[in-house]
């Protein structure tokens, strides 16, 4: 028996209740949803990190409806970027990829389409997600413990 154990043997119980606060039984809400609900609640998922450069790129404006969505381009270009911005930050391509994750989400809630040409997008994107990624893990990964 270690020292604290010692410390314990022979004294009461400082809880002498069996009341359970909340039975298993009685719970309805999934832990997806709780978490989701605590994320929401603690701001974890911090969307608004992206919202005005995301803005600056894209749009979610009547006259670029025709235009592919924001979220499909990212997505399209994920692998090419991530490699590219971490072989000229030097940070791991995961970190960058939970950043491209984040973005993709974000846009797609936004409906975000191209208001400009591909090639255009694809350069301003990038340093885009470099500036992002930076931010990222220098601001403590954006996140806030539950």
């Amino acid at each position: 028996m270690d020292s604290l154990m010692r410390d314990l043997a022979g004294k009461p119980m400082i809880v002498q209740t069996r009341r359970k606060v909340e039975p298993l039984h009685s719970l309805r809400q999934t832990l997806r949803a709780h978490y989701e609900r605590k994320r929401r609640h603690y701001g974890v998922e911090h969307p608004h990190f992206y919202d005005r450069d995301l803005n600056r790129l894209f749009s979610s404006r009547p006259e670029y409806a025709a235009n592919m969505k924001a979220a499909r381009f990212i997505a399209r270009l994920r692998k090419e970027i991530r490699r590219m911005v971490a072989a000229h930050t030097g940070e791991y391509q995961y970190t960058i990829d939970q950043v491209l994750e984040n973005m993709i989400k974000r846009a797609n809630e936004m409906d975000l389409r191209l208001k400009r040409p591909e090639d255009e997008t694809k350069l301003d994107f990038t340093i885009m997600l470099t500036v992002q990624t930076m931010n990222y893990l220098h601001s403590g990964r954006h996140r806030v413990a539950l």
